[in-house]
Parts: structure tokens; C-alpha cells; sequence
């Protein structure tokens, strides 16, 4: 780590400091930040800057009055201003926004989770909101954001045309495994599994949507029992003891396997912003095939933003054009923001509770729902996205989606949804949630 870089204060003759701790943690853990011998009252801006994989800068202020002693201890006092405010320990994260002048549609996203995010966090005498780089810090530290813990292992899956990357705890095992799905953006996306891993649980982060390499036509139900299977076959990996978990589309797969497939039969499933109006018994491409005839309901908005929820909307009262959820056997947990512009998340989970109930099976539904938050409920202080480029994998077209939500209503649903999700999946995966294994940075 970097030394605290400190600069002698013209005013008090000292050298304030800065100190971040932990240093290097896992990035749902919490940090405390203080800064020590300024003046009395005296006026300071934290500033956290971090350059992204993309190479964009990202950035976050608050603007703080130290006490009688000439400190600031973040956990305790509140930001009276700059891109959050309140006491908020954690507003230096998850607050980030692209520098001024920086390319439109960022996301911020971990795309190597061998390595850290490195974040610097420097503190400046008085109330600043631009020109950071254009001023001489009073004190500066690093701090590291890891999404594994030590002794996690990363695993590159190429088996029976299973595309992914399993991750697993340290030690012998066998642990709990979940299949973890992300949405209809594609790729392989491996940080949420890598953290799962790092609390305890196999993960195999799943490729379903790659166009260069998977074509849709191939993946159907088969390829998600495939790789179901080979989670559960893995040595490391409890076979009884079995979860899915998806965000966006990757929920309507994982309801439709807990529905239909003799082969997946999960403990429990979770669902963050997802919908059961979905063709079911289709390959992804005729499912996509199937949501362009709808693409006359997308709306846009004044700034030219995608408002993809009404593709689903009404949702339908044919139960041939939706999920059977009353089939499903294992708890679900739900995870919903209110305020979900890309899909339907609400008005679905309220149209699975009422067939759940008339099915009998209503006792298994655990619904969450997050005022103010939008879509990309990811882990905690994770930055919020309203919106960000995006590339339709029904049309192929790019533009820019409207997730919705607002700030800081979202860094909470995001750190409490964290938060219940681990604990929906310690109480259904093992026999205790004090028996789930954490590692430990």
C-alpha cells in the first residue's frame, strides 16, 4: 500500500492526517475513514477518485466540518454537502459519478477480479466540488476493494458447451453451490460469484449470451441443466445442497428451471428485478424472437433513454404467456425496486403472489421491495447507474437504458438486499447461518 501522503499545514503548523482502514477488504465491507490534526471547525472536502478498467476516472466528494479536536471521523458526522450527504461511511463508493467531461453511458463494472479497485482518497482544506486535480491534497491514502478473499479459487468452465467461471471458497469443501445468472447485457460476468466464494458458497458465474461464440438458437433449457449439473458434480460442491440466483433475465431462467426442469431442483432461488412473463419451452432465440414483436411498447424519454418495462406490460392474464410459478417447490426471495424502468419487476411479483397463493405454495415467497431504487441492484456501494449504454440483444441495436432509481435510495437497497440475500441463502443452504464459512481478507 502507498504511504499517507501528508503536507504540513500552514495554518496549524502540523501535519493532518489521514487514515482508511481497512486498507484492503472485500468490497461489501465497510471502511472508516478519519482525519486527524486539522483545525477546530476547519472547513475540508474527502475526495475519492478511482481510474476503471476502461480507463475513465470515477469520483465521489463530501464536505465536512472537523470538531473541537480538529477531526473528522466520517462514521459519525455527516457530509454537508458534494455527491452525497448525511453520515454515510460508505458515500465515497457508492455516490461515484464519471469526472466532468468523461465519455456518456459509463458503467462502472470489475471485469478482472484478480485484482483489486484501487480507490485513492485524499483530503482538501476547505469546500471544493471541481478542479480536485488542480489542488495540492492536505493527505492522501490508498485503499483496496477486492471481490475475493484469499485462498478463493477462480476456475475457468469449457465442459459439454458450458461456458463460465466457477468459484470456489478456500479449503475442502464441499460447500453450497449456486448457478449465478446475470441479465440480457451477455458476457461473463464473474464478480458476484467471486464475493459469493468469499462468503462461503461455490459459485459458477454462467455465460448464456454470447453472440460471437454461444448461439442463442443452441442455448435452451438444456444448456442451464448442464451446467447445473456440472456445479453439482463438482467435488468442492454439496449436490443437495443447491441454489440459482438471477438478476433481470437471468431471473425469468432461473423461475422457468424451478418451474419445468426434472433435472434442476434447487433449495431455494433468488430473483433480483426479474419477471415470469416469459415464453417458456423456447431457445433464447426464440425468445428474443418473441420480444420483438413487442418493441413497439418501448417508450423513450426526453434525454433520448430507453424505457423498456411496458415490453412486458399488462402483464398478461394467459397463463400460457407466462412462468406456472405455482409449480415451484423451494423458497424464492424476490428483490424489487419500485422505481425499475427495464422491467416490469413489480407488477410481475405481484401477479406471482396471487397465482402462488390460488397454488397453494405462497408460503414459499419472500418479496423485497425497494422504494426509489432502480434495476442494477448489485452488491453494496457498488456506484447507481439511472442509465448507461446498453446493446439490445433482441435487435442488436445500441442505446442508452433507463434503469431508474436515485442515489442514495439505491446504495441502501443495494447494501440491504446484500445483506438478506446471504442470509435467504445461509438459511436454506445450510443448517445454520452459523455454520456458513466466511473468508476473510
Amino acid at each position: 500500500m502507498l504511504a499517507p501522503v501528508r503536507t504540513l499545514s500552514i495554518e496549524t503548523g502540523t501535519c493532518p492526517m489521514l487514515s482508511v482502514q481497512p486498507t484492503r477488504g472485500l468490497v461489501d465491507e465497510k471502511f472508516q475513514i478519519v482525519v486527524m490534526s486539522l483545525l477546530p471547525n476547519q472547513e475540508v472536502t474527502l475526495h475519492s477518485i478511482h481510474l476503471s478498467e476502461d480507463k475513465d476516472f470515477w469520483e465521489a466528494f463530501g464536505h465536512y466540518k472537523s470538531d473541537e479536536h480538529g477531526t473528522v471521523t466520517v462514521v459519525k458526522e455527516e457530509s454537508l454537502g458534494g455527491t452525497y450527504e448525511g453520515i454515510e461511511p460508505m458515500g465515497l463508493l457508492w455516490s461515484m459519478r464519471p469526472v466532468p467531461g468523461s465519455r456518456g453511458g459509463l458503467r462502472l463494472r470489475k471485469r478482472d477480479v484478480l485484482t483489486p479497485m484501487v480507490v485513492h482518497i485524499s483530503v482538501y482544506d476547505g469546500h471544493l466540488t471541481q478542479g480536485f486535480n488542480q489542488k495540492t491534497a492536505l493527505a492522501t491514502c490508498e485503499t483496496e476493494r477486492w471481490y475475493m478473499a484469499p485462498g478463493v479459487q477462480r476456475v475457468d468452465v469449457r465442459e459439454k458447451g458450458v461456458r463460465g467461471t466457477l468459484f470456489l471458497p478456500p479449503g475442502l469443501g464441499p460447500y453450497p453451490g449456486v448457478l449465478d445468472l446475470w441479465g440480457g447485457g451477455g458476457g461473463l460476468v464473474e464478480y458476484r460469484s467471486a464475493l459469493l466464494a468469499s462468503h462461503g458458497f461455490a459459485s459458477l458465474a454462467l455465460e448464456y449470451l454470447a453472440p460471437d461464440e454461444l448461439r442463442t438458437a443452441d442455448v435452451d433449457s438444456t444448456y442451464f441443466e448442464e451446467a447445473y449439473q456440472i456445479l453439482q458434480n463438482h467435488p468442492k460442491v454439496h449436490k443437495d445442497r443447491m441454489a440459482m440466483l438471477g438478476l433481470s433475465f437471468g431471473s425469468a431462467i432461473t423461475l422457468i428451471m424451478a418451474a419445468y426442469s426434472k433435472v434442476i431442483k434447487p433449495k431455494c432461488c433468488v430473483c433480483i428485478n426479474g419477471s415470469h412473463v416469459v415464453p417458456v419451452n423456447k431457445s433464447l432465440f426464440e425468445v428474443f424472437e418473441e420480444m420483438k414483436k413487442h418493441v413497439n411498447k418501448l417508450q423513450v424519454n426526453e434525454d433520448n433513454q430507453v424505457i423498456h418495462r411496458h415490453l412486458i406490460l399488462p402483464i398478461p392474464s394467459d397463463p400460457t404467456l407466462k412462468v406456472d410459478v405455482g409449480r415451484i417447490k423451494c423458497p424464492i426471495l424476490l428483490v424489487n425496486a419500485d422505481d425499475d424502468q427495464s422491467w416490469a419487476s413489480v407488477e410481475s411479483a405481484e401477479d406471482m403472489e396471487m397465482m402462488m397463493k390460488i397454488a397453494g405454495n405462497h408460503h414459499l415467497l419472500e418479496v423485497l421491495t425497494y422504494p426509489c431504487a432502480g434495476h442494477l441492484i448489485e452488491p453494496p456501494y457498488t456506484p447507481h447507474f439511472r442509465a448507461s449504454n446498453f446493446i439490445l440483444q433482441d435487435t442488436k441495436e445500441k442505446i442508452v437504458m433507463l434503469w431508474g432509481g436515485q442515489t442514495k435510495p439505491h446504495a441502501y437497497a443495494q447494501e440491504d438486499a446484500w445483506e438478506k440475500i446471504l442470509s435467504f441463502l445461509q438459511k436454506h443452504l445450510y443448517f445454520s447461518s452459523n455454520s456458513a464459512v466466511k473468508a476473510k481478507l
